[in-house]
């Protein structure tokens, strides 16, 4: 086992055991490398694996911290690994099309900038849109994404995958996100975005907040699906 593997390893232990606890900073770079007697390019290996684990997390300007998971779990090494994270566009058989409801840059409230992990006040992108498939609507998404991280998003983009700009013309690659999935009525607005209706329908709602490989929050959202067209496929791990 290489060193990197040996300190990822013992800082995940301390992460799963509560030694160090949800949104908690670590230890500076060069305090661990003192503490593990390592390289700073070791200490940085072993970062970038528990970033990759969906462990921790970088905020710019701050450092490095602990992610805190919402809800919480007695099993500590419960986590889910969604295999459903290459976008609606990717993951629906047919024709994938959008309905335009806001498209507008707006400054982050106190709780949308908590969730993004910005300062309150900073610009984010609002995108909100239907997803038909085939012409069928099926999810109402509403979406948050710092302006200064994803950039360039235009009209065009927002119509089609918004993952597959991120990923192929920004360069950017997508790792992680965190979801609660919850229950709901929808709202007199949804019934007619989602053609419901007076239906005795209910809605799932997707809340995320998605993460890039360097461990930078992109998105916060939440989407509200039919509950007839949406089906959550998850692979735990241990």
């Amino acid at each position: 086992m290489f060193k990197y593997e040996v300190i990822a390893n013992d800082i995940q232990s301390k992460i799963l055991s509560g030694y160090y606890k949800p949104d908690q900073k670590l230890p500076q770079e060069l305090e661990l490398c003192k503490q593990y007697n390592a390289s700073r390019i070791t200490v940085r290996e072993a970062m970038e694996q528990l970033v990759h684990n969906g462990l921790i997390t970088k905020r710019r300007g701050s450092g490095t911290f602990v992610k805190a998971i919402s809800g919480g779990s007695d099993n500590h090494e419960g986590f889910a690994r969604s295999q459903q994270f290459s976008g609606f566009s990717k993951d629906r058989e047919g024709s994938v099309t959008s309905v335009i409801h806001e498209f507008l840059p707006l400054k982050a409230s106190p709780d949308i900038a908590a969730n993004l992990q910005i300062p309150n006040g900073s610009f984010v992108c609002y995108i909100c849109r239907t997803r038909l498939v085939n012409e069928s609507p099926c999810v109402t998404e509403y979406t948050y994404m710092p302006t200064d991280l994803i950039t360039g998003i235009n009209d065009q983009v927002i119509q089609g995958s918004i993952y597959s700009y991120i990923e192929n013309t920004l360069k950017l690659k997508i790792q992680s996100a965190h979801r609660i999935v919850r229950a709901s009525m929808p709202t007199d607005q949804e019934r007619v975005w989602l053609n419901i209706g007076d239906e005795a329908l209910p809605i799932l709602e997707v809340e995320q907040v998605a993460y890039l490989a360097d461990g930078q929050i992109f998105e916060y959202s939440k989407s509200r699906h039919r509950a007839d067209c949406f089906e959550l496929r998850t692979v735990s791990v241990q």
